[in-house]
């Protein structure tokens, strides 16, 4: 089975993603203390669909703020969950929050 979302455990790991995706990168970031548990559970199921469906067209990237400090800050995430796509490493659209599927569906459409 293809791993779809891949999920760094540190900066160093989420750099190496970037430069080896030859597809823009959707990074979703997510947080471990108590008021972000449960959105992003949830973001995790929502993105887990978005990178099944598109498989080809973008790499989708599990990013937990505490394992890469240097990424949330690099992007300007406050809170969790958010979400940036990427094109070459540079930011082309961001949000915050939770997402549907066809929220995210919507935001990925309209900028691929």
């Amino acid at each position: 089975m293809v791993k779809r979302v891949h999920q760094p455990r540190e900066d160093a790991e989420f750099d190496f993603i970037l430069r080896m995706s030859a597809a823009p990168v959707l990074a979703y970031f997510t947080g471990t203390w108590p008021k972000a548990i449960e959105p992003s559970r949830a973001m995790d199921l929502v993105m887990g669909d978005i990178a099944e469906a598109y498989a080809g067209r973008l790499t989708v990237v599990r990013t937990d703020i505490t394992r890469c400090p240097l990424t949330t800050g690099r992007y300007g995430i406050t809170g969790a969950p958010s979400y940036v796509l990427l094109r070459e490493g540079e930011a082309v659209a961001q949000g915050t929050g939770l997402l549907t599927v066809a929220e995210a569906g919507q935001f990925l459409d309209d900028r691929l």
